[in-house]
């Protein structure tokens, strides 16, 4: 199956791990996931605070690249995003324009800058997780499963935007969503209960008030830390950034001794399927996830150990028995 693919510009830079784990993956499974020719940003979550035209027409330039791509190339009439923000602005820009034909009269005088035009509808926007878990589905995932994660106790982190407020349509409950949690566990991990699972990372309030910053990302950490994770998993590049690249930062503030290492789902997923650490960028993590990793080797290796034949007790020995001695007979 092949479909258009907006990876955004986070993937190019400080989330490339979930870039290429999400292609090598992705080919696990025959899919083939296409990148738009000549994409632009998508504006990420403060543009359309600033300006609201130009941000929905950035958006929009976008949409207009993926339907050429899908009547040239033969692919299904979706849009995937593995980023949560672009996730949001692509689907938000989709719905709104279709819904509201003044601002898409607006953004196609805009289009006509570049010699563009969009007629909205007809194009869906998904998120990478919900392609994994409903086109492939979990028991495909299980079936493929070279490396069970056995005993690796996984938190999964959804964080706040691709569940909510769902522009179109719903593959998750928007409060305490499981489909992350179901693909954990079809890999053979043992997934804590996380109760912040669909709470906010903060986004960017690391560069706008140091304390709200220090307390969202600590409770996330606490909570995760108390059910004894092994690894948090996450979908999007703001959550992984802030929790992976803050977490010394919060032990500093906190007095804390916080050491989880913060993964994408697919990286996860392509260390399941048996492909190297290293073909998925394992290891680029400032929290350096290998050693907590190394728990499967362990455990598989245990696994794997022959089992010796237990020594019986004593007790358990065949001993002779010596035949009791009849009664002598009263004469």
């Amino acid at each position: 199956m092949k479909y258009p693919y907006y990876p955004g510009c986070s993937l190019e830079k400080n989330a490339s791990a979930y870039h290429v784990s999400t292609l090598r993956v992705a080919r696990e499974f025959g899919i083939e996931f296409s990148e738009l020719d000549d994409w632009n940003c998508c504006g990420a979550t403060e543009y359309i605070s600033l300006n609201e035209m130009a941000a929905y027409s950035l958006v929009a330039r976008n949409l207009v690249l993926a339907k050429e791509q899908i009547k040239s190339g033969g692919h299904v009439p979706q849009l995937v995003a593995p980023c949560s923000a672009c996730f949001l602005n692509l689907s938000k820009a989709e719905a709104y324009l279709t819904n509201n034909p003044p601002l898409s009269q607006r953004v196609n005088l805009a289009l006509e800058a570049g010699g563009l035009h969009y007629d909205p509808g007809g194009l869906a926007v998904r998120h990478l997780l919900d392609v994994f878990v409903n086109d492939i589905g979990y028991d495909a995932i299980a079936a493929k499963v070279k490396r069970p994660l056995k005993n690796l106790r996984i938190a999964p982190y959804y964080g706040c935007l691709i569940v909510r407020p769902r522009f179109q349509g719903v593959f998750d409950d928007f409060e305490y969503p499981d489909t992350l949690d179901r693909l954990m566990a079809s890999l053979g991990a043992v997934v804590v209960d996380y109760p912040l699972k669909a709470q906010c990372c903060g986004g960017h309030m690391t560069q706008i008030s140091e304390d709200t910053a220090m307390d969202i990302l600590n409770r996330l950490l606490r909570s995760a830390a108390e059910k004894e994770t092994d690894v948090i998993v996450t979908l999007c590049p703001m959550c992984q950034l802030n929790l992976d690249a803050y977490q010394d930062a919060v032990n500093r503030y906190y007095k804390t001794n916080y050491h989880i290492p913060i993964l994408y789902f697919t990286q996860v997923m392509g260390l399941a399927l048996g492909l190297t650490p290293e073909s998925l960028e394992i290891g680029k993590e400032f929290i350096d996830a290998r050693p907590a990793l190394s728990k499967i080797d362990h455990e598989a290796a245990q696994d794997d150990q022959p089992v010796k034949p237990r020594r019986p007790g004593k007790e358990e020995l065949p001993m002779p028995r010596m035949p009791k001695p009849e009664l002598a007979k009263e004469r």
